[in-house]
């Protein structure tokens, strides 16, 4: 597909969240952009949470607007952190200022809100879901869940530090030794990487645990120690390189088996989530209590429901002196380097599709197709399909000519 507009234009609105810290497009990603022919329209203060001004933006040729509506107006694609509806319930009235022919591109938690894909998809809105870019080598420099979730490692680490009532590292004092904090950190995909890391720079004696045998020279390359469970869980990716949703058996003997485990560390930092499912609970109520009392546990899954069964999503509970901590959207916290991050992503990602200087969509590109949701008023995504209950595309497809 062909867009021939001449001067193609890239609207950056302030995210309809008043909690969301974070920009789409940082002032120094915005030459990058224009070197690709694309001009760039920023709305009045969409950087101010990062400490980037209007006159940042115009010091890199963006275009400073005042009014939302004329940034959704003016522009060829609108990019987005969170897009509409994903954060808030004022964010859906994006949906509304949004046109047919439009592209968007963001964050939009698709298996979660399909129906907000369903309301874009009738105004003609050709969608770009940035949480689902696939993982594979050659999109790495695109995937921003991986961006967000190195952020979110690093993040846990220091809110278990300052929730803690011992320090993380060993010290020798004219009082005596002082013991280092034992860390446990469950999942060792991106967010659970870093958090070792980030424990291990702090002194702390860390451990790390994973379904998946394989990441266990990852594990140990940043200092942990990986723990060996016995159990099988078979296949743990889907295709696009997500985590697999398991089977309760499986969750249960993983339950009964990490009990031991949990009970002999000071800091449990949880990170397993499922795109478009409820997290997996990883630890039970009695697991938490199992715990000493003055232990802390981060569940980075809290807002999906989180790994630990007494988890409260935004808050910090007190079960029998342990401290569960269920923080909210941990990159917003730290918005200049979040932003930068997913700045670079969404360049990277725009570099695909622009051809001198014009939109040029190649539905044959697994990156393209992987993250199109919608294209010329049909959901495309057969994931979205199923959850709105939709026939299967190739049905849709029969009357419809956006597929080559």
């Amino acid at each position: 597909m062909s867009q021939e507009t001449p001067g193609v234009t890239v609207g950056i609105p302030r995210e309809a969240d008043p909690k969301e810290r974070r920009v789409a497009v940082v002032p120094k990603t915005v030459p990058a952009l224009s070197k690709l022919g694309l001009q760039v329209i920023v709305q009045s203060e969409a950087g101010k949470e990062c400490g980037f001004t209007d006159d940042d933006y115009r010091a890199k040729q963006g275009i400073i607007v005042e009014s939302r509506d004329e940034v959704f107006q003016r522009s060829d694609i609108v990019v987005q952190v969170r897009s509409p509806g994903t954060s808030t319930d004022s964010g859906r009235n994006d949906i509304e200022r949004c046109r047919g022919g439009q592209v968007l591109i963001g964050i939009c938690d698709p298996l979660t809100f399909p129906e907000l894909i369903h309301d874009l998809a009738d105004r003609g809105v050709t969608v770009f879901s940035l949480d689902l870019v696939p993982r594979i080598t050659r999109a790495q420099s695109m995937d921003v869940l991986s961006s967000m979730a190195t952020i979110a490692g690093y993040r846990a680490v220091l809110l278990a530090a300052v929730a803690a009532p011992r320090m993380f590292p060993l010290l020798m004092t004219a009082a005596g030794t002082l013991k280092p904090a034992k860390v446990l950190v469950i999942g060792a995909g991106v967010a659970g990487l870093q958090a070792i890391a980030t424990a291990r720079r702090l002194g702390a004696v860390v451990s790390g645990y994973d379904i998946r045998p394989a990441v266990r020279e990852q594990v140990e390359s940043l200092g942990g120690r990986f723990v060996e469970l016995d159990l099988s869980a078979g296949d743990t990716e889907t295709g696009g390189g997500y985590a697999k949703q398991l089977d309760d058996d499986f969750y249960q003997r993983q339950q009964q088996a990490m009990k031991q485990v949990i009970a002999d560390c000071d800091i449990l930092i949880t990170t397993a989530a499922i795109p478009g499912r409820k997290a997996p609970v990883l630890v039970t109520g009695d697991m938490v209590s199992a715990m000493s009392p003055g232990s802390v546990i981060v569940d980075l899954a809290a807002e999906r429901g989180g790994n630990c069964e007494v988890t409260v999503s935004g808050e910090t509970v007190d079960h029998n002196g342990v401290k569960v901590l269920g923080p909210e959207n941990l990159p917003s916290e730290i918005p200049i380097h979040a932003s930068e991050m997913f700045s670079r992503n969404v360049l990277t990602f725009l570099h695909g599709m622009i051809d001198g200087g014009q939109l040029n969509i190649d539905l044959t590109d697994e990156v393209i197709k992987d993250t199109m949701l919608t294209l010329d008023g049909q959901i495309i995504n057969e994931r979205v399909r199923e959850l709105l209950e939709l026939p299967p595309l190739e049905e849709a497809a029969k009357a419809a000519s956006f597929l080559p």
